[in-house]
């Protein structure tokens, strides 16, 4: 194929204006069906593909979606942008992706930086929404959706039911015989995964009549090395405990790192569920009980929802149990940490 095949070229050959070969290439009317055949047949002889800038000039759309999400799980992050992925190579979109960090700076940038270059959709993920996003998007003018997290304002998401999903993980921690949980949670003050993940695990233990005890919440950061560190903490701290609940898969994992090293056995000693099963919890030793969220099927939903224009409507998706082989029924006193 010609790289050097413009668009001036089609109309030349098709002996049509640059207009008409515009038109037809963006589905908008004012040719014949006769003409439309005649220029898509030199479109296919001279290989040329419109470039979607210029395609923009003529529909306003550039096929580009923008995604931004926080320090968060690397895995949690992966499996949604996976489905944010999938469905935009189906629909012949590009993803633009922006990393950015807890003080807000970063994504006021990437905010701007989108809007420069005009993409016809933002997704946020897991991102607090402060004000001044807020009127930022709103000057944009352009469809967002959020992805596992939700705002005070009148924005589209996706997500579970956080509080939920932790009252039946410890739940099922206290079904099993433990009365002595404990809770790596994820960054403190966080509004929207931490404060109901923590709320749900208190009101559970109140429901079956067990008090939180001193000493058994650590804070991580959803990270690995926040889960070896809060595990840590916890085995310190409160010595009685015989399980943890951890609010990301990949703190559950830095739990388990940091057990094994201590020599404490899981799950005869100490039972541990994480949080959101990806892929990492079938590949753990022993592979991780946890909740899952449907993490790739959010991701294409949200995806859907705005090259479709849904985005009037929230949806919260079903979690459930994934039981594998980190919790024991509690028979026994776990030995004591030294």
């Amino acid at each position: 194929m010609d790289m050097a095949v413009t668009i001036k070229d089609v109309a030349k050959q098709a002996s049509v204006s640059v207009a008409t070969v515009s038109r037809i290439l963006n589905n908008l009317p004012g040719y014949s069906e006769e003409t439309k055949q005649k220029v898509v047949k030199v479109i296919d002889e001279l290989g040329y593909q419109p470039n979607a800038i210029a395609r923009g000039l003529i529909n306003k759309k550039t096929k580009t979606i923008g995604v931004l999400f926080p320090h968060v799980s690397d895995l949690f992050a992966s499996e949604i942008l996976a489905g944010i992925d999938d469905v935009a190579h189906e629909l012949d979109y590009s993803v633009i992706i922006c990393k950015t960090d807890k003080d807000g700076i970063r994504t006021m940038k990437y905010l701007q930086t989108l809007r420069e270059k005009q993409v016809d959709g933002i997704i946020i993920v897991s991102e607090y929404m402060t004000d001044e996003y807020y009127e930022l998007l709103n000057k944009m003018n352009i469809p967002v959706v959020l992805v596992a997290t939700k705002s005070n304002y009148d924005i589209p998401y996706i997500k579970v039911d956080d509080y939920q999903a932790a009252y039946e993980a410890v739940t099922y921690l206290i079904n099993k015989g433990h009365q002595h949980i404990g809770m790596i949670s994820g960054t403190e003050n966080d509004h929207m995964s931490t404060i109901p993940r923590v709320n749900g695990y208190e009101q559970a233990l109140q429901d079956a009549g067990l008090h939180v005890s001193d000493g058994a919440i650590a804070y991580g950061d959803f990270g690995f090395q926040s889960g070896i560190h809060c595990m840590d903490t916890l085995l310190r701290q409160n010595q009685s405990l015989t399980a943890v609940f951890c609010a990301s898969d990949e703190m559950a994992i830095g739990a388990l790192s940091c057990l094994y090293k201590y020599g404490i056995k899981v799950p005869e000693e100490m039972s541990v569920v994480g949080y959101d099963n990806t892929a990492t919890a079938k590949k753990a030793i022993p592979p991780l009980t946890t909740i899952e969220q449907p993490l790739y099927k959010m991701g294409r939903r949200a995806f859907e929802m705005l090259v479709k224009g849904e985005v009037k409507m929230n949806t919260i998706y079903p979690h459930r149990i994934i039981e594998r082989h980190t919790v024991a029924e509690q028979r026994h006193v776990r030995l004591v940490h030294k």
